[in-house]
């Protein structure tokens, strides 16, 4: 595994923790200004920019308060020079949800650069498969 596969999976896990935790300042750390995200609520078109990414959680966290789980899975990283992605399935669901379907994994899609010898998250995409 390179420098860059271990910053990567570092800031990723950090963040999956924030989340977790409802550290809405840490969930922030390390994105991109123009970030872009899809999310599995609306709108479908996705939110562009760091405000609009930063309102998406006070609901989510809300949500999650209520007993939910959001833990990685797996994490796979592939890092450029000064591009990467990563993808991930994290169990994401309250305890009834995943009694209900414990096969159920969210997917995750981040997209990184690295501005200043800085990685950052510059794309999101979560969504859930659809049966």
């Amino acid at each position: 595994m390179s420098d860059d596969e271990r910053q990567i999976r570092t800031l990723i896990t950090r963040w999956a923790d924030a989340v977790h935790r409802g550290d809405l300042d840490t969930v922030l750390d390390q994105h991109a200004e123009d970030l872009v995200m899809y999310d599995v609520p609306a709108p479908h078109e996705g939110i562009r920019g760091l405000a609009a990414y930063r309102a998406t959680w006070p609901p989510f966290f809300l949500w999650q308060a209520q007993g939910a789980r959001f833990d990685i899975d797996t994490l796979d990283v592939t890092a450029g020079h000064d591009v990467a992605y990563a993808h991930a399935l994290l169990r994401c669901g309250t305890p009834e949800e995943l009694a209900e379907c414990p096969s159920l994994r969210l997917r995750l899609t981040f997209g990184l650069r690295k501005e200043h010898g800085r990685w950052l998250i510059a794309h999101e995409h979560h969504s859930f498969p659809y049966d």
